[in-house]
């Protein structure tokens, strides 16, 4: 593993949400938003980004620059161990769109969830 990756950030973890003290230490390096074919919906207190194919929006977020020790806390946080979350390449536009950045995508079934836009709000 390189010592740095970069890391698309969509939910609690952004600046001043819930879980942003996961970040602590890290870099950040900019907000961004996904290419178009991406949505988020509402998990009880926090969101998924699942590929949505007719999106036109994408989804608002920011980019992390993170060590391996906290690739380690943010993998853990969301659950990528029980299947919960997938970390894999997502497309950003620019100024991030010739980089290679990992978000977390949610792996379960969103049915019966709230769809809730392009940015995580609550």
């Amino acid at each position: 593993m390189s010592p740095e990756k970069l890391v698309f950030v969509y939910g609690t973890l952004k600046r001043a949400c819930a879980n942003h003290h996961f970040l602590s230490g890290q870099k950040f390096l900019g907000e961004a938003r996904t290419a178009p074919g991406f949505r988020l919906y509402a998990l009880g207190g926090f969101p998924g980004m699942v590929a949505k194919p007719d999106d036109r929006e994408g989804v608002a977020g920011e980019v992390w620059s993170v060590d391996a020790d906290a690739l380690v806390r943010l993998d853990a946080l969301e659950g990528l161990a029980e299947g919960m979350y997938r970390r894999e390449p997502v497309p950003l536009l620019p100024p991030f769109a010739d980089r290679v950045i990992e978000g977390y995508v949610y792996a379960r079934s969103i049915e019966g969830r709230r769809e809730v836009g392009s940015e995580w709000k609550e």
